[in-house]
C-alpha cells in the first residue's frame, strides 16, 4: 500500500479534496468477478470462489456475499422497468457505496468518466471559481479559496456552507456531482447560495467561472531587507519555483522571511518535505507517517539547506490545509521560526491514487501523519505561535493585519 521510496519521487496526496485514487479490492478475483463481469456468478464460478469467499468472510466477520447476489439477481429480474436495469451502473454503484460506507470524505471511488474528468482537473485543465472544497459532517464545506481566483474575490471565505449549487440543494449531490456542478466554461455564471457563521440567513453569491492559473510561488521584497514568499500550493511546479526564489536570495541574504501558507489548501507530501529542506538542517525529522499494523515511517529533509538561519514567519489560517500544515508544525517543532496567524485547517491524513484497467479510479486514505514531535493536527488544526486576527474592517480596507504583524516581529528582531 504505502510505500516511500527513498531518492525516488513518488506522490501523496494531501488535498482536502480533489484527487481521486484506486486500489485493487482484495475480493475483485474472489468475488465472483465482481468489477470484471459486472454479471451474477454461474454454480461453477460459487464453487471455484469459495475459498476466496472464506477467506473474506474471516476478514470481514459474519458477511454473508450471498446476500449481495440474491438482491442483485432480484433486481435484474423483477425490477419493473427492465430498461432501467444497468449492469455497469449497478457495479459501480456497488462500489461506491462500499467505500462510502467508511464515512471518510477523503476515500472516493470514481467510474471511468469521472475519473478522466477529475484527471483533467488535475493537468491543469481547469475553468470554474478556484475553491478546495470537503465533506464536514455531510455538508460541502470551502476549505480554501484560491488566492485571486473568482471564489476569492467574490468574498466567499473558509469554512463557509455551500447550501446550494444554482438552488438545487449541495445535500443531493455527491461530492463529485456538486464539483462538477460548480465547474463549468470560463465566462458563465454559477450562483450559490452560502450559509456563514454569525451570519443569520443564507445568502446568494453569482460567481463567474474562469479559468484557474495559480502561481505556485510569488515573491515581493519588502522594506528594510524583508522578503515575503507566497506558497499558494504544493504542485509539480512549486519545489521549482520555490527553489528559484531562495536560490535568488543567496547572494544576498534577506533579513528576514515571511512564508504566506495562508489559503493554501495543501497538495503533495513529498514537496512540503522539499520546501522543508531548503529551510532546516540536513536530516532534520519533517513528518511521520503512520499507517496500519505500526508501519510508521519518519521522513526527514534532504539536501543542503539554503537559508537555514534566516529569521522566519510562516503565515498561516483557517483555509491552511495538509501539506500547509506539515511546514507550519516542522517549522515550529523544531523551533525554526514562529507560525503566525489564526488555527488552520486541520487535515492530518494521507490519500493515494490508484487506477484500475477500465479506467476508474479511488483515492484513499492509507495513513496518517504526525509533526516531528508527535502531534497531530486531524480534524483540530494547528494553533500558531502568535495569535493574530483578520479585523473585518481591515479587510475592507486591504489592510493585512496579519502580513503587517510578520513584518513588525521581523523588524523588532533586528532591533
Amino acid at each position: 500500500m504505502y510505500q516511500y521510496y527513498p531518492g525516488k519521487r513518488h506522490h501523496y496526496f494531501l488535498y482536502p479534496l480533489t484527487i481521486i485514487i484506486s486500489f485493487v479490492l482484495g475480493w475483485q478475483a474472489t468475488s465472483y468477478g465482481l468489477l470484471q463481469a459486472g454479471t451474477a456468478p454461474t454454480d461453477d464460478e460459487k464453487t471455484t470462489s469459495e475459498n476466496g469467499d472464506n477467506e473474506l468472510k474471516k476478514l470481514s466477520g459474519s458477511v454473508d456475499l450471498d446476500l449481495f447476489w440474491t438482491v442483485w439477481a432480484e433486481v435484474e429480474k423483477n425490477y419493473v422497468e427492465e430498461g432501467v436495469v444497468n449492469k455497469e451502473k449497478m457495479t459501480y454503484g456497488a462500489i461506491k457505496g462500499m467505500v462510502g460506507s467508511l464515512d471518510d470524505a477523503y476515500t472516493v471511488f470514481m467510474d471511468p468518466i469521472e475519473s478522466k474528468q477529475f484527471s483533467e482537473s488535475l493537468n491543469g485543465k481547469l475553468e470554474g471559481i478556484g475553491a478546495e472544497l470537503s465533506v464536514e459532517n455531510k455538508t460541502l464545506v470551502i476549505v480554501s479559496p484560491l488566492r485571486n481566483s473568482p471564489a476569492a474575490k467574490s468574498g466567499l471565505l473558509p469554512a463557509d456552507v455551500i447550501f446550494k449549487i444554482d438552488d438545487k440543494l449541495a445535500s443531493d449531490m455527491t461530492l463529485f456531482e456538486s464539483i462538477m456542478s460548480i465547474r463549468g466554461d470560463k465566462g458563465t455564471t454559477v450562483k450559490l447560495t452560502i450559509l456563514r457563521k454569525g451570519v443569520e440567513d443564507p445568502f446568494d453569491v453569482s460567481i463567474v467561472r474562469d479559468s484557474i492559473n495559480i502561481d505556485s510561488v510569488t515573491v515581493e521584497k519588502l522594506k528594510n531587507g524583508i522578503v515575503y514568499l507566497s506558497v499558494n500550493q504544493f504542485s509539480d511546479r512549486t519545489d521549482t519555483e520555490f527553489n528559484k526564489a531562495i536560490s535568488d536570495l543567496i547572494l544576498n541574504p534577506p533579513k528576514g522571511l515571511i512564508i504566506d501558507l495562508r489559503y493554501n489548501g495543501g497538495g503533495y507530501l513529498d514537496i512540503a518535505v522539499d520546501l522543508l529542506s531548503y529551510l532546516l538542517p540536513t536530516k532534520s525529522k519533517a513528518v511521520e507517517v503512520r499507517q496500519r499494523n505500526d508501519k510508521n515511517e519518519m521522513l526527514y529533509t534532504n539536501g543542503s539547506p539554503k537559508i537555514p538561519d534566516v529569521p522566519l514567519v510562516v503565515l498561516v489560517n483557517e483555509g491552511s490545509a495538509s501539506a500547509s500544515e506539515i511546514l507550519a508544525g516542522a517549522v515550529q517543532d523544531l523551533k525554526r521560526g514562529i507560525v503566525m496567524g489564526t488555527k488552520t485547517y486541520g487535515k492530518g491524513t494521507v490519500q493515494e491514487v490508484e487506477t484500475f484497467k477500465d479506467g476508474s479510479s479511488i483515492r484513499m486514505t492509507i495513513a496518517k501523519w504526525f509533526t516531528p514531535a508527535g502531534r497531530t493536527v486531524n480534524k483540530v488544526g494547528l494553533t500558531p505561535d502568535v495569535i493574530v486576527e483578520m479585523k473585518e474592517a481591515d479587510m475592507e480596507k486591504k489592510i493585512d493585519t496579519q502580513k503587517e504583524a510578520a513584518i513588525k516581529y521581523l523588524e523588532n528582531l533586528k532591533k
